[in-house]
Formats: C-alpha cells, sequence, structure tokens
C-alpha cells in the first residue's frame, strides 16, 4: 500500500507530486493528500485531520490532491465549487439552485423549505454551472452593484450633510426652548412678586382701619375721662351739673355706637388669606413639556442648481412608435414610472441603473400617473378611463374606473383621487369612482382652466396647485376651493408640476422650454432648468427628494433626462 502523506527532510533529493502548503509555510515538506477549495491550499494527512476536526473547517470541500494543480505551490485550475455560506444553515455551502424562485441555497434549504418545487427546477451549481453561469449578466449585476454603490455613497454623504444641519437645527431649538422656560420663569416671578405685593397693599388697608378704630376708641376713652372729671367738680352747681351730665351722654353714645360696630367687625374677624390658585397648579402638575415638540421639514428656499444631466432610454423591445411620455412619477422606493402614450405602455425605470427593468401593455394610452401604495399606481388613460396597475414582481393591470370625461392629469390624497380634464374642470372621485365634487370656477364665479393638465400637493398635503397652460398654476386649498392663482413672464406653456419636500415647487414650461422654481405662495424663485440644458417640449417633471435628482420625460422621444441638482 502506497504511503501517502509522508514527510521529508528539505536536504533530501526526494520530491512529491505535491505537498502540504501549511506545512511548507513552516519549513517542512510534507506529502499532500487533499486540496482544500476554501483555504486555496493542500493538506497533508494530518492537517486533513484537523479539517475533520475542527467544526470551523469540517464543512470545507476537500478534493482529492490529484484535482489541485501545484505550480509555486498555487492553484490555477481548480473544480468550480462556491464557498458561500447559508445565512440559515451555518456552515453548509450555498451549492444549489432554484430555477422556480430564482434562488440560491443550501441542500438543507433545498430539503426543507424547496421541498415542494418541481424537482426540474432544482439543481445542483457545480453539475449545472455550464448552463447557469452567463457572463453578460454577471457583469450587468456586477455594473448595478457598483452603480447601487454609488447612489449609497452619495445617499450616505447627503445624510452625513443632513445629520450636521440636524445637529445645528437641535442646538437651536434648546437655545429656544431655553429662552421660552426663562420667559416662563420670568412670569411666574413677577407673578409671584405681583402676590407679594397685594399681600402687603392687602395688610397696610386693614393695618389703617386697624389704627384708625385705635385712634378713635383712644379719643373716646380721653373724651369720656375728661366727662367724669368735669362731672366730678360741678357738685353744689345743679346748673354746671345739668350740662356736664348731657355733654356725657352725648360722648357716651358715640363711645356705645364705636363698641356696637367693633362688636359687628370681631365678628367678621377680618385676616389676610392667600389662596393658591390650584388649577394653576394642577395644570403644572399635568405638564410634560413647555412645548410642541414635532419634526418639520426644513424650507429650502434658496435657487436649486443643475450639475449635469444624463440620458435615460426608455425604449424597451416591442416599442414600434417612437415613444411619447405624457406623465412620470416616483413609487415608494424612489423607482420611476414612466407613460409611453405612443406605444401604450406603463414602464419602470430603476433610478440607480438608469434602466427599464418591467413593463406592461395597456388597452388604452396612457397619459397620466401617480403612485397609490407600496404596489400600486393609477393611470388616466384619456377618454372615459383611469386604470389600476400593479407593479409588483410583475406589472399587472388591475381594475378601471370609467368616467362621463376626458382624464389627463392625475393625483391621489386620502383616498381621493383628483383627475383634470386638460378642459375646463377638475373632478375628485374617491377609489371607488363615486364622483365627489368638480371644481371649475372660482369663488366669484369665473371660469378658473383654459386647459388643466398636470396635479400635485404641497408639502404638508393642504395646498393643491393644478397647471393650466394659459393661466399658470391655479392654488386651491385641500378641499378644493379656489385660493389663488400664479404665473410668471419666465414661465410659459404651464404643464409639469411637482414638489420638492422642502416648500418649494418645480413647474415645467412646456412652451418656455424650461423648470420654473416657486415658494409655496407662489413666488418664483428663479429658472432651475433651461433650454439650452436640453430641453424641448417637455411634458412631465417629478423630484427625487432623498438625491435631488429632478426627471424630466419629453413629447416624442425615446429618452428622458435626469438633472442632478444642488
Amino acid at each position: 500500500m502506497e504511503n501517502k502523506g509522508r514527510s521529508i527532510d528539505k536536504s533530501s533529493e526526494e520530491t512529491f507530486d505535491f505537498i502540504c502548503t501549511r506545512c511548507d509555510g513552516n519549513g517542512k515538506i510534507v506529502e499532500a493528500v487533499r486540496y482544500c477549495i476554501e483555504c486555496s491550499g493542500y493538506c497533508c494527512q494530518s492537517c486533513t485531520d484537523i479539517h475533520k476536526t475542527f467544526p470551523t473547517l469540517k464543512d470545507h470541500n476537500l478534493l482529492d490532491a490529484s484535482q489541485g494543480n501545484q505550480a509555486s505551490n498555487q492553484p490555477t485550475s481548480l473544480p468550480e465549487f462556491p464557498t458561500e455560506r447559508c445565512y440559515l444553515h451555518k456552515g453548509k455551502v450555498v451549492d444549489m439552485y432554484c430555477e422556480k424562485h430564482d434562488e440560491v441555497c443550501c441542500y438543507t434549504c433545498i430539503a426543507t423549505l424547496h421541498k415542494s418545487c418541481p424537482e426540474k427546477s432544482v439543481m445542483s451549481i457545480p453539475d449545472m454551472i455550464n448552463a447557469l453561469f452567463k457572463l453578460r449578466d454577471c457583469k450587468q449585476i456586477q455594473s448595478r452593484v457598483r452603480d447601487m454603490m454609488i447612489s449609497m455613497e452619495t445617499l450616505g454623504k447627503s445624510k452625513d450633510d443632513k445629520l450636521e444641519a440636524l445637529k445645528d437645527v437641535k442646538n437651536k431649538e434648546i437655545e429656544k426652548a431655553l429662552k421660552f422656560q426663562k420667559a416662563l420663569e420670568s412670569i411666574i416671578r413677577n407673578a409671584g412678586e405681583a402676590t407679594r405685593n397685594e399681600i402687603e397693599s392687602k395688610y397696610k388697608e386693614l393695618e389703617k382701619e386697624i389704627l384708625q378704630e385705635k385712634q378713635d376708641a383712644d379719643g373716646n376713652k380721653a373724651s369720656l375721662k375728661e366727662s367724669d372729671d368735669k362731672l366730678k367738680k360741678s357738685e353744689g352747681n345743679r346748673a354746671q351739673r345739668f350740662v356736664c351730665t348731657k355733654i356725657a351722654e352725648k360722648k357716651m353714645n358715640e363711645a356705645d355706637r364705636q363698641i356696637s360696630k367693633q362688636k359687628v367687625r370681631s365678628n367678621d374677624d377680618r385676616q389676610l388669606a392667600f389662596t393658591p390658585n390650584q388649577s394653576l397648579l394642577n395644570y403644572l402638575n399635568g405638564l410634560q413639556h413647555i412645548g410642541m415638540i414635532g419634526v418639520n421639514t426644513k424650507k429650502k428656499t434658496d435657487l436649486y442648481k443643475s450639475k449635469g444631466s444624463k440620458n435615460i432610454n426608455m425604449k424597451v423591445k416591442g416599442d414600434s412608435e417612437t415613444c411619447h411620455s405624457w406623465g412620470c412619477c416616483l413609487t415608494f422606493d424612489n423607482q420611476l414610472v414612466v407613460t409611453d402614450w405612443s406605444n401604450n405602455k406603463l414602464k419602470l425605470i430603476d433610478t440607480n441603473t438608469m434602466k427599464v427593468t418591467n413593463y406592461c401593455k395597456l388597452d388604452s394610452q396612457p397619459l397620466c400617473v401617480c403612485c397609490i401604495n407600496d404596489h400600486e399606481v393609477v393611470v388616466s388613460c384619456g377618454y372615459n378611463k383611469i386604470q389600476f396597475v400593479s407593479y409588483g414582481n410583475k406589472m399587472t393591470p388591475t381594475r378601471q374606473i370609467k368616467t362621463s370625461h376626458y382624464c389627463f392629469g392625475i393625483t391621489t390624497k386620502d383616498d381621493k383621487l383628483y383627475v383634470t380634464d386638460s378642459d375646463s374642470s377638475l373632478y375628485i372621485y374617491d377609489m371607488s369612482g363615486n364622483l365627489l365634487n368638480t371644481v371649475s370656477q372660482d369663488n366669484d364665479g369665473n371660469k378658473l382652466f383654459s386647459i388643466s393638465r398636470h396635479i400635485t400637493f404641497s408639502e404638508n398635503r393642504d395646498k393643491m396647485y393644478v397647471c393650466d397652460t394659459y393661466n399658470g398654476v391655479v392654488c386651491f386649498d385641500d378641499v378644493g376651493k379656489y385660493q389663488s392663482t400664479f404665473t410668471d413672464n419666465d414661465l410659459s406653456g404651464a404643464d409639469g408640476i411637482c414638489v420638492d419636500g422642502r416648500g418649494n415647487i418645480f413647474v415645467l414650461g412646456n412652451i418656455s422650454h424650461n423648470v420654473v422654481q416657486f415658494d409655496e405662495d407662489g413666488e418664483k424663485i428663479g429658472v432651475v432648468i433651461k433650454q439650452q440644458d436640453g430641453l424641448q417640449y417637455p411634458q412631465s417633471v417629478c423630484f427625487h427628494q432623498e438625491l435631488n435628482r429632478l426627471f424630466v420625460t419629453f413629447n416624442t422621444s425615446d429618452v428622458l433626462k435626469m438633472f442632478e441638482l444642488y
């Protein structure tokens, strides 16, 4: 029997086909019997036994040494075998693939989680790698990963900036709270001082009354003593005695009235008394904060500027016509949904890779779109139709709402749909398609719209803005009551509109070929994107709040534009 795993001295002329990588590193030449894929090295019998003993090594894939190729003790051609470990079944190698779920996993996962999957959809990765592996797909995924890393780096930097800004705001708000606390303390001190002054004032009033009463009593006492002395001296003079008697009687009556008066006041027993404001005490005892604490979106009133743009190709297989996108919106996870009117399609674009990842065919030409929740959008489809579309793993048209009017601009709020007719009216529906209200006149009965177009709501959803081709932007409250109309000389053909989440509005000029920035009150801040930036008959606009990206779609163009703003 061949003695595998032998060792020799380095000075010996005897050689082995394969030597142990670990032992060679320690100055020993030991014959290798196995090759470990995870360790990327050859193992002698002792190292092989160690692999079988240690829990962290026992699941390593040990091949026959002849399956490795020793060139400078490094393998150059090895069987292709995964080394990734299963996150559910620790230590198990991810060497299986389920085609049904498009998921890689370990054998234990197949036996437990995929036992109901068709047998033909489950395969061994090492056995089927030639059929499974596509270099083009791998390079595309790698490119997308790198793009995503760049996006995450950009997002991370923006979050760092926000954290710094948030820290500054926190310190300012704490200063405001301390200032308010000092104001409250000053109010309480002043109120306490006023209370003490009032007690002193009441005390002085009572003191004055009592001193006066004492003075009156002392005066009456002196007057009565004087009468008593005169009566004594008048003995023997009846006329004088009679006069003194009558004067004494009068003085006694006066003294008696004072005594009676004092008896009444004695029963009243006037005393100073401070009664705490118990309702104030109860209110303060129940007070947890000295003001409302909330999270407000920071208002930004500076003019945005573009630092570059990128074209996004929205053409997909089967598109027979040049694309024409009347509308776009962002989903809850910031993917871009665009309508393609000329090809009857709704398309989903990954905002990291800037590529179409999903689409569906509609039975009507789509115009505008808005997101309802994390899996559904709603689309206006021209004459008499509103279409709902699911955008999960596959974009799928679902239910429809029939209307009696043309449907163009569309948005949603509080389970209500707001729809313009590209004419003279705005319609408000519930989600079941029941018409709740029609808005077409201002408060004086004047016509509001000439050509009503796209719609959006303000940052805190208390204002609604409707673009009108000739009038500019018509502003309503959140129940559809007219408030104002605003426009500007730089804006012509107001069509698309969106908000940035910081108190600003972007209005797209289809005829002026630009995007104009307003605040929520309709005051112009400036022109953000101009015709020379690549805008030619733009149709719709939406804004990525996290990455400060503005997306613009066009009339008859296979591309849309993404502008990086700062």
